[in-house]
Formats: structure tokens, sequence, C-alpha cells
């Protein structure tokens, strides 16, 4: 699959890293509002050509737009790949709001094309050996889960923030696809929530880059709390924050009838799962058994030009609505006071058997 990418800011080195490696996807066309971005990444790459947004989603060679632009522009962006009739793989969120992404899905529903969306984290080793365990029986029937992440700010490290201080950002918008998606993934679609949120200050000063010392006004919740009730009857506790200084909790945990697991930090692909099983005093790290190895950002598209066609890729777009629609009701929760069904579902994407994508390794 014939890839162009629109967005060539900073998270675009990563999938270039992950797509040097695969034998399934091919990057052909890179475009940025910048032009001396889309240059310098196309710049001694071979086959890769830096061209204008109109150009990339008119060129006949692009059979997928992957969109890195900022949460604000995923909308606008896939909507003009869709009526191209270019596939299309979004960063995470879906866009910046819900009657956005039901746009979007209704279009590409429209014009028969498919819709990805990150993250695709929950494809690696780490969360696919987590679901293994739990669906091979090892803790019994799920109970409930806890997801934790707490960071004082990106603007600490971000030469440019902005983005992550306004609708469509914060740390649920920002960090929590990656703990909803592990959620879902694991046990499941979720049918309502009940959430609390809070904003500490109004501004952030940037601490690095050529702005920092730099005020900027924050306008989103930057500390949200909740409850995910899963379709299942399992209970999800949810923590998201950009104003605490650290933890020690686990970044992920699941705990059912005859064990509990620790499930590695949904924002990377792998790690040690570990499981306490009933009557146990300790912890066990389990073997590896599930997902892709040697995972980056990328094998989501690359799981997606592997789907047949038909099918839903595992990272779809119905996937990141539903996300969506969980982490909108939660900020609506939060400032009425009162539980929010959720009215999408979906199924849990198809596990992934253990396997690479690398080209070294798949052609052995």
């Amino acid at each position: 699959m014939n890839i162009g990418i629109v967005g060539c800011g900073a998270i675009i080195q990563q999938y270039l890293a992950t797509f040097d490696t695969l034998y399934v996807v091919r990057l052909v066309a890179v475009a940025d509002l910048d032009p001396a971005r889309a240059e310098a990444v196309a710049e001694g790459r071979d086959g890769v050509r830096a061209l204008s947004v109109p150009e990339l989603l008119a060129a006949p060679d692009v059979d997928l737009v992957l969109n890195l632009t900022i949460p604000a522009a995923h909308a606008e962006v896939a909507l003009e790949a869709i009526a191209a009739g270019k596939a299309v793989y979004g960063e995470k969120p879906l866009t910046a709001t819900l009657d956005e992404a039901r746009t979007v899905l209704a279009a590409a529903a429209a014009a028969n094309v498919t819709v990805g969306c990150a993250p695709d984290t929950v494809l690696g080793t780490g969360v696919q050996t987590a679901r293994r365990a739990i669906d091979d029986g090892l803790i019994g029937a799920p109970i409930s889960a806890t997801a934790t992440m707490t960071t004082p700010g990106h603007e600490r490290w971000h030469p440019n923030p902005d983005f992550y201080y306004v609708p469509g950002g914060g740390p649920l918008l920002d960090m929590g696809p990656y703990y909803v998606t592990a959620l879902i993934t694991l046990l499941g679609p979720v049918s309502s929530v009940i959430g609390a949120a809070s904003r500490t200050r109004s501004t952030r000063v940037i601490g690095s880059g050529p702005r920092a010392g730099e005020s900027i006004p924050v306008s989103t919740d930057t500390h949200v709390t909740g409850i995910l009730t899963h379709a299942s009857g399992a209970l999800s506790t949810l923590v998201m924050s950009f104003d605490a200084v650290g933890t020690k909790a686990s970044n992920l945990e699941v705990h059912g009838e005859t064990g509990s697991l620790v499930v590695p930090d949904p924002n990377r692909f792998a790690g040690d799962v570990e499981l306490r099983p009933l009557g146990s005093l300790e912890f066990e790290v389990l073997p590896v058994s599930a997902g892709y190895t040697d995972a980056g950002r990328g094998f989501g598209v690359a799981d997606l030009a592997l789907t047949p066609d038909g099918e839903t890729p595992r990272a779809s777009g119905t996937l990141a609505f539903h996300v969506l629609e969980v982490m909108e009701s939660l900020l609506h929760s939060a400032h009425r006071g009162q539980s929010v069904p959720i009215t999408s579902t979906v199924d849990r994407p198809p596990a992934v058997p253990l396997q690479s994508l690398v080209k070294e390794q798949a052609s052995t």
C-alpha cells in the first residue's frame, strides 16, 4: 500500500522509522502547510516526493493518506482525503469532536473507503499478551481495571504545546486514547460513563525551545477522572492528569475473580505482563504470547493494509469513534454531574497472533 503523509511535525519521525522496517507499506509522498518541512522529510528518501496538500490528495499513486496534522485539522484533512477516494488513517483522536467524527465516518461509508486511526500501540506484544491471558481465563471473569496517567504537563518539554491546552487536547483527548483503547481491547465496549474534571491554572509556561518562558492560555480540563461501565459489567477507573507530578500506580491493571494482571504502559507497544493468580503472594512475568513483535507507530497502517477487503482493520475508525464518544461523554458527565450513556458500540478487534511484519524477520 502506497502512503502519502499530510503533516510533518515531530511525530512523523516515529512513523518514518517504522515504515523503513515494514514490507507491506511504502511511503511515496509527504505534504505540510510549511513546504520546507515536507522537503526536509523527502530529502534523501528514495521515491518520496514533497508535494502540496492538494497535489498529494490528487496523486494517483497514493492509496492511503496518513493524517498527522493537529487535532483541530483532523476532520478537514480526512474529509478531503475521502473526497479524493483515498483511504485515510489518522493520529488520535479521530477528530476534535464527536460531530466531526460522525461526519467523517458517514463520508467514508458513502465513498466506500476505509478509515483507520491511532493508537496502534494496542497491537503490540504488551496489550495483546494481556488480552491473551484474559481470553485464556488466567484471571477468571474480569471484574475491574484501573488506568492511570499523570504528568505535570507537556509544556515542560514540547516547544509548541498550545494544542494540548485547547478543546480537542488536554490529558484525556491527548493521552486517553491509549488507555481507553487498551481497556476496550481487553474488556470490550463501554455502555456508560461518569466523570469529574478540573483545571488548576489558566495559563502554562513553555519550558523549552525558542518560545521558552512564553505563557499560553488553558481552555480545557487538565485533570480528568472517571468510571467506565463496560457492556460486560466490568468497571474501569480512569485518571488522566496534566497536573500531577507523578505516581507509583501501574499504568494499567486488570482484576478478575481468580487473578490480577499488570499491563504495560499502553503508550508503548511492548513490556512485561505480570500475573498474580489467586492464592499466590507474588506477580509472575508471563511469556510473550501475542501481538506484533518489534512494533512501532505505523503498525496500524500496516495492519490496515493486510486487512482483507470488506473486513474492518483492528485500528479502525469505528473503534476510534467509540473511544472518542467515551472520552467526550466523560467530559460532559464531569460538567453535568451525572452518568452519561454511550450510544455507540464496537466489537473487540480480533486478537493479533504472535507475528512479525519487519522485513528481515518476516522473510525468514
